[in-house]
C-alpha cells in the first residue's frame, strides 16, 4: 500500500476505527478520510454511492456497525440485523462498483455457532447453530463476510475479511444498556468505588470464558492484513488465551480499586459458555499481540479517568 493513497474508514469514531485509523496514522498513512453518521449515513444506498463517486477512495476498511451487549441484542434484534446489512451491502458494493484496490470488512467472534469446538477455527463457520442472544448480530455479520468471498469468487476483487474477538480500550462503549462486558464492569466498579457502595451486582454465574484483545492491537492486525494478506477465506483475530468473566471481573475490581464485594445474579443469563479463537492462521500469517490483559485494563481505565464519564456513560 502506497503511503499517499487514499483509505476510507467506515465507523471512524467507533472503538475499532478509532483504532484503526490511530495504527494507519502511526504507520505513516497520509490520506485517510472519514465521516461522521450525520454526514453520511451508511443505510443510504445513494448517499454511499455519491460518496464513493465523489471521493474515490483506494481502500476501504469496514468498520461501521451497529453493536451491543446481550441485553441490546435480545431486545432490539430486528434493529441489528437490518442496520448492519444495510451498511455492508450498501459499502460492499459501491467499492465494487468503483474498483477499490481492496476492502477490509470486520466482523465478530459471534458469527461461530453456540457449541463450535474450542478453540474455534475460521473452518467452524456454518456448522452449528448460533447463539440465540446475538443471533441476529451474527447473521448480519457472517452475512458481510460472505459477499466479500463471493466478490472475490466472481469478480476478482480484493475483499478481505478478519474476525476480532473481544474488544476493548479507547472510546469503548460505557452504556449499560448497550456495552460489552468490559466497559461495563469498569463502569461499574468506578461507580460503585465514587458512591462507596458495599457491593456490585453482576449478571450471571461468572464461569464463561471469553478471550480480550486490546483495540490497538487488533487496529495493528487489521493493518497487518491489509498490507499482507489477499486470502479468500476471513482471518481470526485474537489473543489465543481465555479467563472465566470471574476472574475478569477480580482484575477489573483491582484495577479500579472497589474494595467491596462482587454479588453474581445467577437468575440472569451467562450467554455462550465458552468463546476462544484458534489464531494459528494470523500467527502464521505473521502477526501477534503485544498488549497484555491486565495491563490493557490498565490503560483503558486510566482513558475512561480521563474523559467527561457521565457523557461516556450516555
Amino acid at each position: 500500500m502506497d503511503k499517499n493513497a487514499k483509505i476510507y474508514v467506515a465507523g471512524h469514531r467507533g472503538l475499532v476505527g478509532s483504532a484503526i485509523v490511530r495504527s494507519l496514522e502511526a504507520k505513516g498513512y497520509t490520506d485517510i478520510i472519514f465521516r461522521t453518521h450525520s454526514e453520511l449515513d451508511l443505510t443510504d444506498q445513494a448517499a454511499v454511492f455519491d460518496f464513493f463517486e465523489t471521493e474515490k477512495p483506494e481502500y476501504v476498511v469496514l468498520a461501521a456497525a451497529h453493536v451491543g451487549g446481550i441485553n441490546a441484542n435480545q431486545t432490539y434484534p430486528a434493529d441489528f440485523i437490518y442496520i448492519n446489512s444495510a451498511i455492508q451491502c450498501n459499502v460492499i458494493k459501491a467499492a465494487h462498483d468503483h474498483k477499490v484496490k481492496k476492502l477490509l470488512f470486520l466482523g465478530s467472534s459471534c458469527i461461530y455457532p453456540k457449541f463450535a469446538p474450542q478453540p474455534i477455527s475460521e473452518s467452524d463457520l456454518l456448522t452449528g447453530p448460533l447463539e440465540s442472544t446475538n443471533e441476529a448480530y451474527a447473521i448480519a455479520k457472517i452475512s458481510g463476510l460472505m459477499m466479500c468471498r463471493f466478490f472475490k469468487k466472481q469478480y476478482g476483487d480484493d475483499f478481505i475479511s478478519c474476525m476480532p474477538t473481544n474488544l476493548y480500550g479507547p472510546n469503548d462503549n460505557f452504556n449499560l444498556e448497550t456495552s460489552h462486558v468490559l466497559p461495563a464492569l469498569i463502569r461499574k466498579f468506578d461507580d460503585a468505588k465514587e458512591a462507596g457502595a458495599p457491593f456490585v451486582e453482576l449478571w450471571g454465574t461468572g464461569s464463561p470464558l471469553r478471550e480480550f484483545l486490546y483495540v490497538d492491537d487488533m487496529a495493528d492486525a487489521c493493518v497487518y492484513l491489509l498490507e499482507n494478506y489477499s486470502g479468500e477465506e476471513h482471518v481470526n483475530i485474537g489473543t489465543g488465551k481465555e479467563i472465566t468473566i470471574k476472574d475478569l471481573a477480580q482484575i477489573v475490581k483491582e484495577t479500579v480499586g472497589f474494595e467491596g464485594e462482587i454479588h453474581w445474579n445467577t437468575d440472569m443469563p451467562d450467554g455462550t459458555p465458552r468463546k476462544l479463537l484458534n489464531v494459528d492462521k494470523l500467527h502464521n500469517i505473521g502477526w501477534k499481540e503485544k498488549v497484555s490483559l491486565r495491563e490493557g485494563i490498565r490503560l483503558e481505565y486510566e482513558w475512561y479517568k480521563a474523559q467527561d464519564r457521565e457523557q461516556l456513560k450516555v
